[in-house]
């Protein structure tokens, strides 16, 4: 316990990732209907390689499941080979038995923006809401697109991306300047209506916010911090993202 989050250090990113993997797999063995929120980004990429092996092994079972992602680059489309979609194709949904009618997803191509992003806030109550959401975190202390600001929405909503975000996507567009300047998100008080959350952080890189999330006050400035109003949520860090925390 650090400050009431629960975290957990692991020796490697590697070592991290096949222990989530488990743990979501134990969910849904529990409830094999369980509604998964999930992430992009660098860091899940090892997790969703071990989700896909334990697939492969007979593991893990994803028919029954239905998932959220957290966000998607607006003006993108689903079939675009950058858009957050196809990312999940490539590195899970494309490996496990995850039918595509369970699988929901913002439209970053939607030609109304408000609409679209009052028909995902509906998608998630009419399932039930979310029994575990999965996060990442950013290097400003974003989670989605949630963004570093002077007030945070509550709502899945539209945003514009910070510079650090921009460029911490450019593999994806081939260079930052590419890359959108405004995304559809999640927003906080839709994150934290999740029954259960886990944020997975590694690497040095995350150290500095990893230890302001904990420890410092709850603020939009920094909009992981906001983490520390819910029940359930744990901390899970390699060593070097734990470096400044104390547990």
């Amino acid at each position: 316990m650090a400050d009431g989050l629960r975290i957990r250090v692991f020796t490697t990113p590697a070592s991290a990732a096949r222990a989530l993997a488990r743990a979501i797999a134990k969910a849904l063995e529990a409830n094999p209907r369980s509604i998964l929120g999930l992430p992009t980004g660098r860091t899940p990429i090892p997790l969703y390689s071990e989700l896909a092996s334990m697939y492969r092994r007979g593991r893990v079972d994803f028919s029954r499941a239905q998932t959220f992602n957290l966000d998607e680059f607006l003006g993108i489309a689903p079939r675009d080979p950058r858009s957050y979609r196809a990312f999940m194709q490539r590195h899970l949904f494309d490996h496990v038995n995850l039918p595509a009618r369970q699988i929901h997803f913002l439209n970053g191509a939607a030609r109304d923006v408000a609409a679209e992003c009052a028909r995902y806030e509906r998608a998630i109550g009419r399932s039930g809401g979310i029994d575990l959401q999965i996060l990442g975190l950013g290097t400003n202390g974003h989670i989605g697109f949630n963004e570093p600001a002077p007030a945070l929405a509550a709502r899945t909503h539209r945003t514009t991306l910070s510079p650090a975000t921009r460029r911490a996507n450019a593999a994806l567009f081939g260079r930052a300047s590419a890359v959108p300047r405004e995304a559809l998100s999640m927003g906080m008080a839709t994150i934290l209506q999740a029954r259960r959350i886990v944020l997975l952080a590694t690497g040095r890189s995350k150290a500095r916010c990893v230890a302001r999330m904990v420890r410092g006050p709850v603020t939009p400035r920094l909009p992981a911090s906001f983490l520390q109003l819910h029940a359930d949520v744990e901390v899970w860090l390699d060593r070097a993202a734990a470096a400044g925390v104390e547990v």
